[in-house]
């Protein structure tokens, strides 16, 4: 047996799948809870010693066995976390994540600094917002300056666990475009940005290393600890949303992959760089080579927990109250900003249940209002997509909204487009599995990624769904209305 092993460090857990890629299934997984700190002032953050931890109980629930069959490692992790260690690798200060919304003032602050929003986006491709590492970099020099004056190393989640299994400090184009520290056009740290922060943050950087070069080796260390073989490559990995591009097979032009997670994002690969900031569209690198703009939502599966723990419902129950009611809820709206908001860039928004009348207030409209919002925040990232040229054909659903037939009709119906979803789970670890693949191939010869994924990466076509033209039509109505409230509930917020 032959085996390659992924792990996708997310926000509420991390997992780690065994893919034996001569049989192309997923042989065993297991997974690991996340802790959140969670504050009023828009503070989300995590700690080292939880991803440390959650190395060690994912593992060892692993088989002894099957652990000694994996020939390479790859990670994804959740992007824009802030992870600051010092000469000998110790955390200075909590990791501040990617929902994390209390830099609004350093973004202001390092904007203006580099000339205005215009001059950010020459600069990077994006705009600065306070999901992104920068402000982060800089909210830890000005509020914890003891802490700042330690910092050698600059991480994000993945780079953390590459380190961990590795000992070497690097970082791949697809995450480090995550940064705001990083221009995407010409791949390379920006220096412009970085001396705005501080004149010596560059060279704290890590070593930037091609998508197909390996981030390191496993280390005696970590084979002890984890009982993985020594020696082994682990590939350069990326984030979540990178890796979820490889295990949906969104490698190469013509379809999209939505992910409906706690967050929601949109995104397709581009052989050339595109963005579009002011329609949300960040500007990334992909971890394969080529680009992946990408539109981002802080609240998705967020939006429908809420309401379900609102009216006591587990999600089933959540899916059967919400099919009672027609498209567009009888014009019920639900604005999602329970955890303010980055498209739009909102941060200091808040959720509204909007519309209501004394005919269509019932648990049936706000429960479907509900799934719809989430979409219709990604309906705004395809209409972006389409004006830079993207012609999808299909788009591929991830996550746990994907696990709802209801909620992929609702999509496939508000986006007029097909969807599909891929026949094994765990899209961002299965990812980093066949990135770990690619790698270990490639250093034998030169292997296509795109041929790779059309070999392991397969679709359920029992979970397909395809758009309906009534519903489509009432949709489309829906959402402009969903539009102009949104309009008019912004600069409430700005």
């Amino acid at each position: 047996m032959k085996t390659v092993a992924g792990i996708d460090l997310g926000t509420q857990s991390m997992k780690v799948v065994i893919y034996d890629y001569e049989k192309h299934e997923i042989i065993e997984k297991s997974s690991c809870p996340m802790d959140l700190i969670s504050e009023a002032d828009g503070t989300r953050e995590q700690k080292t010693e939880w991803f440390d931890k959650g190395l060690e109980v994912c593992f060892s629930k692993l088989s002894a066995e099957n652990k000694k069959t994996i020939e390479a490692i790859g990670v994804s992790g959740q992007q824009h976390g802030f992870v600051p260690l010092d000469k000998d690798g110790k955390a200075l200060y909590n990791i501040k994540l990617w929902c994390d919304t209390a830099t609004i003032e350093e973004c202001k602050l390092i904007t203006d600094s580099a000339g205005g929003d215009a001059a950010v986006v020459a600069a990077l491709g994006n705009l600065m917002l306070p999901g992104f590492t920068a402000p982060k970099i800089f909210w830890l020099k000005r509020h914890k300056p003891e802490a700042f004056a330690a910092l050698k190393y600059i991480m994000l989640p993945h780079d953390y666990l590459n380190w961990k299994l590795t000992g070497e400090y690097v970082m791949e184009y697809g995450d480090a475009s995550g940064t705001a520290l990083f221009d995407s056009k010409k791949r390379e740290w920006s220096k412009k940005i970085c001396d705005i922060i501080d004149a010596g943050l560059l060279e704290k950087l890590p070593k930037l290393i091609e998508p197909t070069a390996p981030a390191g080796k496993v280390s005696a260390a970590a084979s002890e600890a984890y009982g993985i073989p020594a020696g082994i490559p682990v590939s350069a990995g990326g984030g979540d949303n990178m890796m979820g591009a490889v295990g949906t097979g969104t490698v190469a032009d013509g379809f999209l992959t939505m992910s409906m997670g706690t967050s929601g994002t949109l995104y397709g690969y581009s052989d050339k760089p595109i963005a579009d900031p002011a329609n949300g569209l960040s500007g990334f690198c992909s971890s394969t080579g080529g680009w992946l703009p990408l539109l981002c939502t802080m609240n998705c599966t967020v939006a429908t927990e809420f309401v379900r723990g609102l009216f006591q419902m587990d999600v089933k129950e959540l899916d059967g109250e919400a099919a009672k009611a027609p498209c567009g809820s009888e014009g019920v709206l639900v604005m999602p900003f329970f955890n303010g908001e980055r498209t739009p860039n909102l941060p200091n928004g808040r959720a509204s249940i909007t519309g209501l009348t004394s005919a269509n207030t019932n648990r049936a409209n706000i429960a479907r209002a509900s799934l719809e919002s989430a979409v219709f925040a990604m309906r705004g990232g395809l209409d972006a997509f389409r004006k830079l040229g993207f012609q999808p054909k299909e788009i591929r659903l991830i996550g746990g909204g994907s696990k709802s037939p209801l909620w992929r009709q609702i999509a496939a119906d508000i986006m007029n487009l097909p969807i599909r979803v891929p026949a094994l789970d765990e899209a961002a670890a299965l990812g980093g599995a066949v990135q770990a693949l690619w790698c270990l191939k490639n250093q034998n010869g030169k292997c296509d990624i795109a041929e790779l994924c059309a070999e392991h990466i397969k679709l359920d076509e029992s979970k397909s769904a395809n758009p309906i033209a009534e519903n489509v039509a009432a949709y489309d109505k829906a959402y402009a209305e969903y539009n102009k409230v949104l309009a008019a509930v912004s600069p409430l917020y700005e």
